[in-house]
């Protein structure tokens, strides 16, 4: 499911692509136009054949088979540099525009274009500028697209081959009732802390990016973190007493190897390095500077609830993977 909804996604990134390039197709190659009708029918293969083969577990032409699934791997990962190497560009143009003059900026991008004439490569129309800003903001689907797919394959590769004894494995189906107590309170809970979440970036955008006095944006500054510090102070301590729960739940731990299993938990601990990495420059950049102000004090504490609640969270989940159905 996850992965038709990034695919659908990365669908209308390339529609929006393409309709982009062609209004300006005089002077840009023909690659530019090809690559995202390509990139299209690509994703749509894709999906269909992970849909439908992802639970194979193949033992014909093995060979054969591992070589397609690492091709099918590396394309993905391809794509995925390809599309933050774009996202990258369109940023510092971005950026070299509002900071230079309109003369220097063309005479740069004149450097990559085919024809001489700049100015018919301009994106004046409205419907350009949708069509560029749309797939502009629609590029972090793709990229997630990518990387779905790849874990995906991954899982795929790693079981080519493979036997499993259905005897010690227990298929547990999960019984879903939307309004028992504890399902209840939890969407009700985590649905209010998104649209609260939401509000609050909105509108810290909007302080923070509008050309208001230094006030207002201080305001938006402290009620960003003090949120944040709220939210990651009880979800340390939900995973804390989940974390406890399981002491108390007396099951056997589940240690037969399970590709699946041992990629999930790769992911998400490196996926933790991100946030261990930027809280431990902050601590460090907060700690050299002065002076410091109540902004540097919240700064300080969210950067240290961040580590301690993907800890926690980190425990929590691993050890969650580890254990056997009831």
């Amino acid at each position: 499911g996850g992965l038709i909804l990034f695919a659908i996604f990365s669908l209308v990134m390339d529609v929006f692509k393409i309709g982009y390039y062609s209004s300006f197709y005089s002077c840009l190659s023909a690659i530019k136009i090809i690559y995202p009708i390509v990139q299209a029918i690509f994703v749509v293969v894709q999906t269909y054949f992970l849909w439908v083969s992802a639970k194979d577990c193949i033992h014909v032409h093995l060979n054969v088979t591992r070589c397609g699934l690492m091709l099918t791997l590396t394309t993905n990962l391809a794509v995925w540099m390809s599309a933050v190497t774009d996202e990258s560009v369109h940023k510092a143009h971005s950026k070299l525009k509002k900071n230079m003059t309109e003369e220097i900026f063309r005479w740069l991008l004149k450097v990559g274009m085919r024809s001489s004439s700049v100015d018919e490569c301009n994106c004046n129309s409205q419907i350009c500028q949708i069509f560029k800003n749309g797939y502009f903001w629609l590029y972090p689907f793709n990229i997630e697209y990518s990387l779905f797919a790849s874990a995906m394959v991954y899982v795929m590769w790693k079981n080519v081959g493979r036997f499993i004894d259905h005897h010690s494995h227990y298929i547990q189906r999960l019984k879903f009732r939307l309004f028992r107590r504890t399902f209840f309170v939890g969407i009700m809970l985590g649905l209010i802390i998104l649209v609260s979440g939401l509000g609050v970036l909105i509108l810290y955008e909007v302080q923070v990016n509008s050309n208001t006095e230094s006030s207002k944006k201080s305001q938006a500054l402290t009620m960003y973190y003090v949120f944040n510090i709220v939210c990651l102070s009880l979800m340390s301590l939900v995973c804390i007493g989940g974390s406890v729960i399981y002491r108390f739940d007396k099951r056997d731990m589940d240690r037969h190897k399970n590709p699946t299993r041992t990629l999930d938990v790769a992911l998400l601990m490196g996926a933790a390095l991100g946030p261990y990495a930027i809280s431990y420059y902050s601590i460090v950049a907060i700690v050299a500077s002065t002076p410091r102000d109540t902004i540097s004090a919240l700064n300080l504490t969210y950067a240290l609830l961040m580590i301690a609640q993907h800890t926690f969270q980190n425990i929590f989940v691993i050890e969650g993977l580890h254990r056997q159905p009831p």
